[in-house]
């Protein structure tokens, strides 16, 4: 009987569902994509300014909401730039690297985001 149970069907294990809410970015934000990390934007944190990459429809209101609930902050002001897509060329091929919506976040004073370990 022993040499029967190789035929068996095995239990699928299911997984519980995860909620609607959770987004595509970081920490289950909407909006936030990942922090910008560059020589510029590490220069801009001693100043309590954050930056990051954020979806091409996100508003200042929406990115302001998400990081105040993903790190805790309260954020004082937001700038949006849109980074145009540049022409880049290998030899004879052209290709596009695309552009990308950032947010700049001035966060109180006082108040730290840790984006970088240290």
């Amino acid at each position: 009987m022993a040499a029967l149970k190789i035929f068996e069907k095995k239990k699928k294990v299911s997984l519980p569902a995860q909620p609607a809410s959770v987004g595509i970015g970081i920490g289950g934000s909407q909006h936030l994509i990942r922090p910008h990390i560059t020589e510029k934007a590490t220069a801009l944190s001693a100043k309590n300014q954050y930056v990051f990459v954020v979806q091409p429809m996100a508003s200042k209101k929406e990115i302001q909401r998400d990081v105040m609930n993903r790190y805790g902050v309260t954020v004082e002001k937001t700038r949006i730039v849109n980074v145009h897509p540049k022409k880049m060329r290998l030899g004879r091929t052209q290709g596009v690297k695309k552009g990308y919506k950032k947010a700049i976040v001035q966060i109180k004073a006082g108040q730290k985001i840790d984006i970088l370990p240290t």
